[in-house]
Formats: structure tokens, sequence, C-alpha cells
């Protein structure tokens, strides 16, 4: 793989190229028995059936599934941490920052958790969500090497706009699974992006040599370990476990998700409405709230804190069962570990510019069908951020995108604003005047 790499959208397509383009354009239009269809390769035609009949966008990015600190802990946790040193001297042998080609290594789920390699490259894939914490897989963004490597659990090579999502036409990737060395079961994906270079024979042996050497690498770290004496504990004490990652999905939910991970399992929990809004309302007042507070803030003002805790008893009892390390402690109410949300992730995303992922992290209003106060107004409070952000630093494309969504449809500012800022011949312009004028 040749440090010289050239940018592969400078490339004029090829006629191969242009077959296949046709194609999926007469896929993503439903046209499954177009006779174009049949001259795309059948590993690529059925991934992109799967990902078609999964409602995949062809132009969306990726969903962010793991943010910063949740992010650092899981990876500390991944049992392919430890191979990291040994997947770079393999794949990114000298300088790494001008290597030509970027690799990623993520979980058996498809979210990317280590993208290093060449730093010209990396600037321009993160145009296409192809940054840690995103989630590659095939029914979140469609065909490509690593989530379809991972639907086939062997490894695949795909090139340009062999790929399902149009963002992604203009690169090219290999990738292999990596398997437990006992158990046979897919831990994660090792995956090279770049361009025509990395999908040549010689990349696929490169890329499937690594995960058989990583397996290997496991496998002799595993045995080493079983081979040493027992440490010595002290009577009557054990080790304590690793504690829980935790993260509350809220957005566009009427039911929230509590997501927990441990170093040996992952749990999903749907949760009520009351207890959503009560673990919310502890995931943003992390220094605790008296019981009084916590019940205004949960059913209104001038209600008994004897309404909360029978609803607090039932909630402790189910986290009991589905994340003991967050069993809420009393006087004054809070969570003895950090539970991150997934409307923090997006005030997080706009604090630091990243205007364009908090947009399509932002999946919708906070527990929409939740009257309790609390809710109600942090509700607000992250619409209102982020509508901010999008009238005062949002880029054109970034903010027509806000246009498009449900909120940013009904507005005539956000609407106005756009039209202010395309170009005077841009053929979206008429559609903008129609839309404020029905507004009025």
């Amino acid at each position: 793989m040749s440090a010289t790499w050239h940018d592969p959208r400078e490339a004029s397509p090829t006629a191969s190229r242009l077959l296949v383009e046709r194609a999926h354009e007469e896929l993503i239009a439903g046209n499954l028995d177009d006779h174009r269809l049949r001259e795309v390769r059948p590993l690529v035609r059925e991934s992109w059936e799967r990902s078609w009949r999964r409602r995949v966008g062809p132009e969306a990015l990726p969903p962010l599934d793991l943010f910063e600190d949740e992010l650092d802990a899981y990876r500390l946790t991944h049992p392919l941490a430890s191979a990291m040193e040994m997947i770079r001297a393999l794949l990114l042998p000298g300088d790494s920052e001008d290597s030509g080609v970027v690799i990623a290594v993520g979980d058996q789920a498809g979210r990317l958790l280590w993208i290093e390699g060449d730093a010209q490259l990396r600037s321009l894939t993160e145009g296409m969500g192809f940054v840690a914490g995103a989630n590659w897989a095939e029914d979140a963004v469609g065909t490509s090497a690593p989530g379809t490597a991972l639907a086939l659990e062997r490894s695949v090579q795909i090139r340009g706009a062999e790929h399902y999502n149009r963002l992604v036409h203009p690169w090219s990737c290999s990738a292999a699974p990596v398997r437990d060395p006992e158990t046979q079961r897919v831990l994660g994906v090792i995956d090279i992006t770049g361009g025509p270079e990395v999908v040549t024979p010689q990349a696929r042996l490169l890329v499937d040599a690594t995960a058989r050497a990583v397996e290997s690498e496991l496998l002799v770290a595993r045995l080493q370990r079983r081979a040493e004496p027992p440490a010595r504990r002290l009577p009557g004490r054990t080790p304590p476990e690793p504690l829980a990652r935790a993260r509350l999905q809220v957005l566009g939910r009427d039911r929230a998700r509590l997501e927990t991970a441990s170093a040996h399992e992952e749990a999903v929990t749907e949760l009520s409405a009351r207890h959503a809004a009560i673990l919310l309302m502890l995931a943003v007042h992390r220094q605790g709230l008296s019981a009084d507070r916590l019940a205004e803030l949960v059913y209104g003002p001038g209600v008994s804190p004897d309404t909360l805790r029978p609803e607090m008893v039932r909630l402790r009892k189910v986290l009991e069962r589905a994340a003991p390390d967050l069993v809420p402690e009393s006087r004054p109410y809070r969570l003895p570990v950090p539970l991150e949300t997934d409307a923090q992730d997006v005030l997080s995303l706009l604090d630091r510019g990243a205007h364009r992922v908090a947009l399509t992290a932002y999946r919708g209003p906070v527990l929409p069908d939740s009257t309790s106060p609390g809710v109600e107004e942090f509700r607000d409070s992250v619409r209102a951020a982020l509508r901010e952000v999008m009238l005062s630093g949002a880029s054109l494309d970034v903010l027509l995108a806000y246009a498009d969504t449900p909120e940013g449809s009904e507005d005539a500012e956000v609407l106005r604003l756009a039209l202010e800022m395309l170009p005077a011949r841009s053929p979206r312009r008429a559609g903008l005047v129609t839309r404020i004028e029905r507004l009025g």
C-alpha cells in the first residue's frame, strides 16, 4: 500500500463504475428487477437488497452510538484493546500519519472503536461519518466492508460505487472479522479504507492475516493467564467487578431505552414513562435531588414526596435486575455512577462545534409524550440549543438539513435564513419560498 495515495474523488469513473452507479440508482428507486442489477457482484447486490429492505438511507450519516467518556470506557474493556499495537504494526508500518490508508477496528455490533492512519485521509473520511463511536453495521449504513464482513462473518472488499451509501462512493475498503479463538464468536472487525490499492488481492490477504494474527495473540495471552498461579486474596474479600457502562436513550422515543454493558455482557431495558422521567432527572442533576424537588420535577408543583416513594421502590427493583450499579441512593436521591443520555450527547456535540454530527444524533424531542415538568423543561432546552446553533453557526448544508426536520420545516426564521444563504440560481430557492409563504 503506497504512501503516494491520490484522492479517489479526482479519478474519472470507469465504464464498470458507471454501470454499478446506475444499478445502484435503480435499486434505491425500488426497481429490484432491473437488468443492470444482474451485472453487479452477487455479494454486493444481496447486501444492497438487505439494506434497501431495512430502509437504510442512501445518503444518511451513520448514527453515533458511543460518545467520549463511554467510548473510552468501552475501549478499555474490549477484547481487541490488547491487540491494537499488533494491528498498528502490521497495517501501519513506518509513519502512520502519512501511510496512505485509514484503518478502523470495530466491535461485533459494527461500532467503530479505533480509527488511525493517514491524517489527511482521516480528515476527509470524517465527512462521511467514519469516526470513532459511529455505527457502521449493515443495517445502519448499508453495504460497506466492515458492516458486510460482520453480516457475512468473512472478509469482504467493497469498491467505490458498490457502497450502498452515496457518501462513501469515493472510497474503497477491505475488512475481516476477528473471532474468539476458542468459542469462534465474532469479537469485532478490522478495516482498511483508502483508494484502489486497498481492494487488491494482496490487501485482502493482509487484512485476513492480521485478523488471524490477532486471534493467535489473544489465545496465547489467554493460555498464559491460565498458567499463572492464582493471586492471593484476603479472607472474605472478592475483587470488585468493573462498573457498568450505562446510557439512556430518550430522543424521539415514547419509552426510554436503558443500555448497559460490562466486560462480560450487554443489556437493554425499556422503561415505563414514569421511570424514564425519574432516571432522566437524576442523570441531568448529577449532584442529587431532594425528595421534594424530584417529586416536583416528575409530578408537578405541590405533589407530596409520598407519591414519589412507591415509584422509587418499583424503579429500584427494575434496576436491581437490569443494572445494579445504577440503583439510586437516597437523601438526596442520586445515581451512584454517571448515566449518559443521548440528549446530553447532542448538547456536547453542539458545544464542540460538531453541528452536522449533532443534527444527525438528534432523533427527535426528549420523551415527546412525557408531561413531567422536568422533562418538558429539559426537552425545551435541548430543542432551543439546537435551534440557536443552527441559526447562528451552522453551515448552509447543515441548515438545509435542519430545515427538512419536523421542527425546522415549521420554523419560518430557519427557512428565511436558508433562503438568504442560498446562491441566487439555486434550484432549492423556489421550494423554500413556497414553504415560507405557506407558513404565512
